[in-house]
């Protein structure tokens, strides 16, 4: 294992197609609920310990080895918006292609062909960690900290936020966030027991709703 192959995965600029995306940032900024730096936290911390928990446990468990097609189908059944299906299975087609250049996996070319339109993101974020060496509590790590950090590089755009500012809601947010890819990697060891319904299933209304209202805007500058 390498721990540098951890810092190329969660990059900013490792090209998985997460910077087209801003986590739901866009509409909560549209609809006055991020204003700012504090409300951005705010922000970030549910999406940390709704999404992101759930993300997490997806990745985890697929770095553990569990099967692909039982978790793309447990992921699915967490995310009930259409609009953010779509898109977590675009981002998971971009960072298949991205990891199987990167990392080449017998793995990773069974899931390309298995969902050609693209499996869901955190799910492949899993194998991708296992194709780099990498351990579940990474791939855990990677999925919890992108689950903030795609709003925070977002909301600079949206609303012109000092990136300084920005970057500060993040390290304030990282002992929560450790303790959620903890949370995460516990779930994921249970699924060879118990199935995909030991995983976490926190539930975030309004990104939902928010992900569909975005979907059916004219013109928008994320894509999700």
């Amino acid at each position: 294992m390498t721990r540098t192959a951890l810092l190329v995965l969660a990059d900013g600029r490792f090209p998985a197609g997460g910077h087209a995306h801003s986590g739901g940032a866009e509409a909560a900024v549209r609809a006055g609920r991020v204003t700012g730096a504090a409300s951005l936290e705010d922000f970030c911390r549910g999406r940390l310990h709704t999404a992101g928990l759930v993300a997490a446990g997806l990745a985890a468990a697929a770095a553990l080895g569990a099967d692909p097609a039982e978790l793309d189908a447990a992921a699915d059944a967490r995310t009930p918006s259409p609009a953010l299906r779509v898109a977590a299975r675009r981002l998971g087609r971009q960072l298949t292609r991205a990891a199987r250049a990167t990392w080449p996996s017998p793995e990773l070319d069974a899931l390309a062909r298995a969902f050609p339109k693209g499996a869901h993101q955190p799910v492949v974020l899993g194998l991708a960690a296992r194709a780099a060496g990498l351990e579940a509590v990474d791939a855990a790590h990677c999925a919890a900290y992108e689950s903030v950090s795609g709003p925070a590089a977002a909301t600079v755009r949206l609303l012109s936020l000092d990136p300084f500012d920005a970057t500060a809601v993040l390290a304030r947010l990282a002992p929560e966030t450790d303790r959620v890819a903890d949370r995460a990697v516990a779930a994921a060891r249970r699924v060879a027991g118990e199935g995909t319904d030991a995983l976490p299933a926190g539930s975030a209304p309004l990104l939902e709703i928010g992900a569909e209202a975005h979907a059916g805007w004219p013109v928008r500058l994320f894509a999700s």
